[in-house]
């Protein structure tokens, strides 16, 4: 069945965006480029008219990203948890950075990777040009955030926040299977029925 954010974009567009709102009519989201402010609008609009169309069915993130902006993946990850819907993460070829941050900030036991996925997890950095006064402020506010997504990580994962800090002092990868020993997922799959969203048992994990 159609949804009604399915058919809010399917009377034109690209061949991509017809794509993305046929995954949206079956509740899956896809975030495949880089994370700017562009595409957080774009997925958090997404996540939200799903939840209002049905607040209750879980709604599934596909992931295959370099990365990208804090903020602008802090406002996906506010989004995810701000909606009562479950949301299950699936990583689809690199989730790195941010993609890396969202994947594991899915729901527990929602969380997925395809076998021969990657994962990438450093710290957060960006050029800023300034007098000395600004960049002082800016280094503040960075390594704050910087914090912020040690602890979340920490949160979500269950390592410890030394342990998170530690890791991603320089960029540390991770294949499928280290990202499940990692936490950073809870299943290894391998047929997409396990990973499609259900409407009837409001699952995007594992079916019984």
């Amino acid at each position: 069945m159609r949804t009604a954010v399915a058919e809010s974009g399917a009377a034109g567009g690209t061949l991509d965006d017809q794509l993305a709102t046929r995954l949206l009519s079956q509740r899956i989201v896809v975030l495949g480029t880089e994370v700017d402010d562009q595409v957080a609008n774009r997925l958090c609009t997404q996540l939200l008219l799903l939840s209002a169309e049905d607040p209750r069915s879980d709604i599934s993130l596909y992931i295959n990203s370099p990365g990208g902006s804090v903020s602008a993946g802090l406002a996906i990850y506010d989004t995810m948890r701000l909606i009562p819907n479950d949301v299950g993460t699936l990583a689809m070829g690199l989730a790195a950075s941010m993609g890396q941050f969202l994947l594991c900030a899915g729901t527990p036991g929602k969380r997925f990777a395809l076998p021969h996925s990657q994962v990438l997890m450093h710290q957060g950095s960006a050029g800023f040009a300034g007098t000395a006064a600004d960049v002082e402020i800016y280094a503040e506010q960075l390594e704050r955030t910087g914090t912020t997504m040690n602890q979340l990580t920490a949160e979500h994962t269950g390592q410890s926040v030394d342990t998170i800090e530690r890791d991603s002092l320089r960029d540390r990868w991770f294949n499928a299977k280290e990202a499940l020993e990692y936490g950073f997922i809870d299943h290894i799959v391998e047929q997409l029925d396990d990973v499609r969203p259900s409407t009837n048992k409001q699952t995007a994990g594992l079916r019984s």
